[in-house]
């Protein structure tokens, strides 16, 4: 980054008191809009940059001390694709691209139906038949225009695994359904990298981390071939109130983090249980050979 790039984020940033009253250098929205126009740059770079020189992208700033500038950098250097950008996927994009993720990734062939309306982050009535991936892209960059986000409307497979995740650090697991689920575990298995599943039904739902190597998914679903038949999945059955998919996705976004951070426990080889309507979250830990 040039000199002259650097002198405008200091000309343009000022100083702030945050709410612990302590002294901030911050680059507000609109500034850092300015300076990316004004250089050929796109906002995420002089975000970059400014945090390189110490200041603080001023949409960052609650995220002080939990999230250090060291660490808001690395995640503005990483990527993360979200494979389902339904009742989990979409929560899960919403609060990825706010906590700053610098790429994303969304994988979703599907397009928005009124039964969406209950539950997905990205659904409301003027999306209805429009491309999930595709709202996806447009909430993000009204969101957080300083993350790069691509859009695959298409279904997740063998035959386009590997160009549509090979660069990820982290994937995420926001699918339906449990054959699809083997098929992107088995992708991220072969290209090492982690990935975090997440399901759901009614009021409960469950999460776990899975890396390379794990057993993973067969602790919980046995085979690839569990659960073929979708109208008898818990899923249907149950339902998926609107409360359920919020939660469990924050909660592999906490995952996602941690990973990325290399920080805190994850929950790898382990499955943590959550039942709202009792209150109750469980631990339950599995042998590591299968």
């Amino acid at each position: 980054m040039n000199e002259n790039v650097r002198e405008l984020i200091r000309s343009k940033s000022r100083e702030v008191v945050d709410p612990a009253e302590r002294k901030v250098s911050v680059l507000e929205e609109e500034q850092a809009q300015g300076i990316a126009g004004e250089c050929g740059l796109k906002i995420k770079d002089v975000y970059n940059e400014a945090m390189e020189m110490g200041i603080y992208p001023y949409r960052y700033l609650r995220n002080m001390e939990t999230i250090s500038l060291e660490e808001q950098i690395e995640l503005s250097k990483s990527r993360v694709a979200v494979v389902g950008a339904g009742g989990l996927g979409g929560n899960v994009i919403v609060l990825l691209a706010r906590l700053g993720i610098g790429h994303l990734a969304v994988v979703d062939y599907d397009i928005f139906d009124e039964t969406n309306l209950n539950r997905q982050a990205l659904s409301h009535v003027n999306s209805l038949g429009k491309s999930k991936s595709g709202e996806a892209v447009e909430l993000v960059r009204s969101v957080n225009p300083g993350v790069h986000v691509i859009s695959y409307q298409e279904k997740l497979d063998f035959s386009n695994a590997f160009e549509v995740l090979a660069d990820s650090d982290v994937v995420v697991d926001a699918l339906d359904n449990i054959p699809d689920r083997f098929v992107l575990e088995r992708a991220c298995r072969d290209l090492r990298i982690p990935f975090v599943h997440g399901a759901l039904a009614g009021f409960e739902g469950q999460i776990m981390t899975i890396f390379p190597g794990d057993p993973g998914l067969r602790h919980l679903y046995g085979n690839e071939r569990s659960g073929s038949d979708k109208s008898k999945s818990p899923e249907s059955v149950l339902g998926v109130p609107a409360p359920t998919p919020s939660l469990i996705a924050t909660l592999q976004v906490m995952e996602v983090l941690k990973i990325l951070l290399k920080r805190g426990k994850v929950f790898r080889n382990m499955m943590l249980h959550v039942d709202m309507e009792t209150g109750e979250m469980n631990e339950f830990v599995f042998d590591n050979h299968l």
